[in-house]
């Protein structure tokens, strides 16, 4: 159980990127003073656990929703990652910073809270984690992974001065090539799955 809920919290860290999103957070928030700061951290993880907590809830019912399968979801999901991890690992933003900036806190919180952390990727990854190993492991896992986020962001200023800007970079590059290596299996298995119904 606890092997498998430490996959877990690596799968998701690898795919909310909280060291993505701080960039931007960083960025974004800027010219902020320290409470506004801390009150767009709240909001941007408070948005994406909203969002976690919805798919987390609904399930399968989600794809039956929009009339699709969780392998058909897999595959779509791991192109998604692909292209996010080809991103990362390449050392491009994975959002329009100029155009955050000029937004009000809670835009910049909204944007933060979802497609970054709480994007299509964690969606499918969610989803598919509640298949493959139950609702109550995925469950903590997302939560562990979201309380880390927000630690990270009301810890950024600090963050920023210790760690600096480029080691951010290489370790969302590193990450990003683990994400590309998850969206690789989520197609593999997604393909294996579908060749094996029909």
């Amino acid at each position: 159980m606890i092997e498998m809920l430490i996959q877990l919290i690596v799968l998701f860290l690898v795919i909310f990127d909280p060291l993505a999103s701080l960039a931007v957070f960083m960025a974004a928030s800027s010219n902020m003073k320290k409470k506004e700061r801390r009150k767009t951290a709240l909001i941007a993880v408070s948005v994406a656990t909203g969002l976690s907590v919805l798919v987390i809830l609904l399930g399968e019912n989600l794809l039956k929703l929009f009339s699709t399968n969780l392998e058909e979801f897999r595959i779509a999901g791991g192109i998604i990652l692909l292209i996010l991890g080809v991103k990362m690992a390449l050392g491009n933003s994975l959002t329009n910073l100029d155009a955050v900036k000029n937004n009000s806190a809670r835009a910049i919180a909204a944007v933060i809270g979802t497609p970054l952390l709480t994007g299509p990727a964690a969606i499918t990854a969610i989803l598919v984690s509640i298949n493959d190993y139950g609702r109550l492991a995925t469950s903590l896992a997302v939560g562990i992974v979201l309380v880390i986020t927000l630690i990270i962001f009301l810890m950024s200023e600090i963050i920023n001065k210790v760690v600096g800007k480029t080691t951010i970079q290489v370790l969302s590059t590193m990450l990003g090539l683990i994400t590309l290596a998850w969206g690789v299996k989520y197609i593999i298995t997604g393909i294996n799955a579908i060749l094996f119904v029909y």
